[in-house]
């Protein structure tokens, strides 16, 4: 059985991972409606990806006899104004992402829960990996979006991205 203040911990972060596949989902609308097919693509994906850590933590803590509590989810209000904008919020997205997934990590430290230290491992290396995706996106948009043509094959590039289910880690 996990402490009290791990399994909240892990409930807020099921929270935020569905969170996130919303605010994604967001973003993919806004890309999907300015004909941007690719960038929406890369975004979608990102949704299938975020349900799929939600639903990791979801296994984590039932495995571990523990009750899932659900929360409210919380809509997206996001607003965008240029192509540029929905990319740097996702960017300060994944920057609070980790940074929630550091604070389980550091508590799970504090109380000495190893298990919890091991399962968070996979998400501590993934948030490095969806933060230099993100950045480098956020990069070539400046590098070359703001040109019809760069534009043009940057979303053309975008539209590659495929979906790939997570090896489950619980």
């Amino acid at each position: 059985m996990l402490e009290k203040k791990i399994v909240d911990l892990l409930q807020e972060q099921v929270n935020l991972e569905w969170y996130s596949a919303y605010f994604y989902l967001d973003i993919y609308g806004y890309y999907a409606d300015k004909n941007l097919d690719g960038f929406a693509n890369w975004f979608y994906v990102q949704v299938q990806e975020e349900r799929d850590h939600a639903m990791m933590f979801v296994h984590y803590l039932l495995a571990n006899g523990n009750k899932l509590a659900l929360q409210d989810i919380k809509a997206s209000s996001v607003h965008f104004d240029a192509f540029g904008e929905p990319l740097q919020a996702a960017f300060q997205h994944e920057l609070a992402v980790t940074k929630s997934i550091h604070k389980i990590y550091e508590k799970a430290q504090e109380v000495k829960d190893f298990r919890t230290q091991q399962f968070l491992d996979w998400f501590v290396k993934e948030q490095g990996e969806e933060e230099k995706n993100i950045e480098d996106l956020v990069k070539k948009y400046a590098l070359f979006g703001k040109d019809e043509r760069g534009l043009y094959l940057l979303n053309t590039e975008l539209a590659s991205r495929a979906y790939a289910a997570p090896a489950p880690n619980v």
